[in-house]
């Protein structure tokens, strides 16, 4: 299986950085096939401005500093690729930004997945460990460790195509390290996806693992009765909806190349 995603990937990246269209001279579109579209790319410029600008304060006003490692990262890292796209809209057979936006957008959204272990973190730990199958901490230690190495893999396979790509060369080995970047990243919000529902689940219906190990987990089984507050719901509905359109944007990431794994014959 293995074998026929990593030459899926292979087709796809050979067919999406044709050689024939990153030549500098060639009087086609360019290397995206199209011409990006200025209204959207100004639309998503100014939304990742808002956000970053928004996440930097917010920092900075509550002393979060982990946001700037993670949501603050993922920003910034948006605003560089959309703003490269945006200077495609006008020059679209330009090499570099075509470049540029390839591992920004990518690479992007991964330290925004970070922001969710590390708010699961600190739900567990106002909420009870004893309903958790891991300890609080194990959550940051372990998705946040793999989401690194995640976003390691994807930079440098996101690199490698796009340079390879502009050099009118084969980016099948770029688009084999970002497939292994995407499918551990998928594997990683998957367990974390598991592991957080059970975990609101034996909250919701008072079924801890264990019994309170000490005076403060017996406090807050004694006052399990009063709930989650408003701020701890919307934090809650908040990371859902995040990842759930973080998991979507990895399923959607390369449509085309899941077309080939299901029908071969396209090949």
């Amino acid at each position: 299986m293995h074998a026929n995603l990593t030459s899926a990937a292979s087709s796809l990246l050979a067919r999406e950085f044709k050689p024939e269209v990153l030549l500098a001279g060639n009087t086609g579109i360019g290397p995206y096939d199209y011409v990006p579209t200025r209204w959207i790319c100004i639309t998503f410029v100014t939304l990742f401005a808002i956000s970053t600008v928004a996440h930097l304060v917010q920092a900075m006003r509550f002393r979060i500093w982990w946001l700037f490692p993670t949501a603050i990262f993922c920003g910034v890292s948006e605003l560089v690729g959309w703003g490269a796209r945006l200077y495609s809209s006008g020059a679209p057979q330009a090499l570099i930004p075509f470049e540029i936006q390839i591992s920004a957008t990518i690479t992007g959204p991964t330290p925004l997945i970070a922001v969710n272990f590390i708010i699961l973190e600190y739900v567990i730990k106002m909420l009870g460990a004893r309903y958790s199958r891991l300890k609080p901490r194990m959550y940051m230690i372990l998705f946040v460790t793999s989401d690194v190495i995640s976003l390691t893999i994807q930079g440098v396979g996101g690199a490698t195509a796009a340079m390879a790509a502009g050099n009118q060369k084969d980016p099948t080995t770029g688009g084999n390290i970002m497939l292994a970047g995407i499918i551990m990243q998928m594997v990683a919000i998957t367990l974390f996806v598991i592991l957080g529902t059970e975990f609101l689940y034996r909250y919701a219906s008072n079924k801890p693992l264990k019994a309170p190990a000490d005076d403060l987990e017996r406090h807050q089984a004694l006052s399990y009765d009063l709930g989650m507050d408003t701020r701890m719901k919307l934090s809650l509905y908040a990371m859902a909806f995040s990842t759930i359109c973080l998991f979507i944007r990895l399923v959607v990431l390369f449509p085309r190349l899941l077309l080939d794994f299901a029908n071969p014959m396209v090949r």
